[in-house]
């Protein structure tokens, strides 16, 4: 028997995905602007306490992405958080199918995390000091020579205990169907160079939140999967020669395993 749907269903579902940009975007808008006297309040906290300020404007932004999660409608099953060591600074490596991912996995970490963006960022109004004070790096893809000076930043960042995040695909994939993109070998400098565990992070159907289907945000199950720690000192040589392959081969097997849980 075919199921007939009249064109009214249709119509209220593109109401209620239209509905929920419309509140992710005002959300975001409005915590930008009313989070101007936080702002304030934690520059006068970081002249006496820099730790606390540091702390406080991990949980405002962590709660905020967790509301914007809400309000899109993102059903999120985590897998292996325990993994993460709490007891020191690590380089967490995810694939990146989506803007949404930085949500994701910002609002889980445990401690002081700074990610690599794109320095395009920088110039964003409020949003750019929100990320310097989260100690965000800002990455200059056409200067070799800035760009090697925010690798030894972000060492100096985990040697004193904050966690960096990068995405070593080096955008987002536009295709994630088709498998990830190859990883950037040098990405793992910093865990290379600071001696940090990397922790591997599989991220499956963010995508599809927004980007598969733009300007819309849709309800929509991702799975988020943090993997073992990998020592590159453990590695044998030819791994940690290709840092970057063997750990896109860990997350890639994650990912595998990911689809008969979607």
């Amino acid at each position: 028997m075919l199921l007939m749907v009249s064109p009214a269903f249709f119509k209220l579902g593109r109401v209620n995905i239209m509905i929920r940009l419309i509140l992710v975007s005002v959300f975001l808008i409005l915590f930008l602007i009313l989070s101007v006297p936080i702002m304030g309040l934690e520059w006068i906290l970081r002249k006496y306490n820099p730790h606390a300020a540091d702390l406080s404007s991990l949980r405002v932004v962590q709660w905020a992405f967790k509301v914007i999660l809400f309000l899109a409608g993102t059903d999120i099953t985590v897998l292996g958080e325990e993994r993460v060591p709490k007891d020191q600074a690590v380089l967490y490596v995810p694939n990146h199918q989506s803007y949404f991912d930085i949500v994701i996995t910002y609002s889980r970490c445990p401690n002081l995390t700074g990610y690599i963006s794109k320095d395009s960022m920088e110039k964003v109004p409020l949003l750019s000091i929100w990320m310097k004070r989260l100690h965000c790096l800002f990455l200059n893809r056409s200067d070799m020579k800035e760009g090697l000076k925010m690798i030894l930043t972000g060492i100096e960042k985990i040697k004193n205990g904050i966690s960096i995040c990068i995405f070593p695909e080096g955008t987002r994939n536009p295709h994630p169907d088709d498998g990830m993109m190859p990883f950037k070998e040098g990405s793992l400098k910093m865990a290379e160079k600071s001696g940090c565990p990397i922790i591997p992070i599989a991220i499956s159907n963010s995508h599809n939140i927004w980007e598969s289907h733009m300007p819309f945000i849709r309800r929509c199950h991702v799975i988020v999967e943090y993997g073992e720690p990998i020592y590159l000192k453990d590695l044998d040589k030819a791994q940690r020669k290709f840092s970057g392959a063997y750990t896109q081969s860990v997350i890639r097997k994650m990912l595998e395993n990911h689809k008969d849980l979607l």
